[in-house]
């Protein structure tokens, strides 16, 4: 893997059972996307046990063995509960494999946010970041997500300062 582009994918809520929140699945399907079209050479699953187990890393990988994916190009960090540690933990992992290039798969409205910490933490990120498509209904769930990110985004901006 040394040298090509990897993508990262930013954990987001298991719910009971071990199913994937629908952000979950989106953001793992469209880094499976992104594999079976060439444009990574390996995904990289971010995400420890929230509220229910198995890790959101391991569901990630769950998903995207089962869209095709081998388990060869798989790797999974499985400790991060944030944004900034899903990144601040793959840093290594990354460095690791000698990722040449690194692509965030996150949501839209996730995306400013994810974007501001990779550069804080030093990590070059290449587009595309959004598992968005104009196939997901705008639900009441996503509009509250949307709006969560506005202070978040002043906090890590903040809390960040490089």
């Amino acid at each position: 893997m040394r040298g090509e582009r990897v993508a990262l994918v930013l954990g987001a809520a298991v719910w009971a059972g071990g199913r994937a929140s629908p952000t979950l699945e989106r953001r793992a399907l469209h880094a499976a996307g992104l594999w079976r079209s060439g444009e990574v050479s390996a995904i990289l699953a971010s995400g420890g046990v929230g509220r229910h187990a198995p890790s959101e890393a391991a569901v990630i990988a769950r998903l995207c063995r089962e869209a095709g994916v081998p388990e060869a190009v798989l790797m999974l960090e499985e400790r991060s509960t944030s944004t900034e540690e899903n990144l601040r933990f793959s840093l290594p992992l990354l460095r690791e494999v000698g990722a040449a290039s690194v692509v965030i798969v996150t949501d839209g409205f996730h995306a400013p946010r994810a974007r501001l910490a990779a550069r804080r933490l030093g990590l070059a990120a290449l587009g595309p970041l959004s598992s968005d498509s104009p196939r997901v209904p705008l639900s009441a769930n996503r509009v509250k997500a949307g709006l969560r990110e506005v202070p978040a985004y002043l906090w890590y901006a903040l809390r960040l300062r490089g």
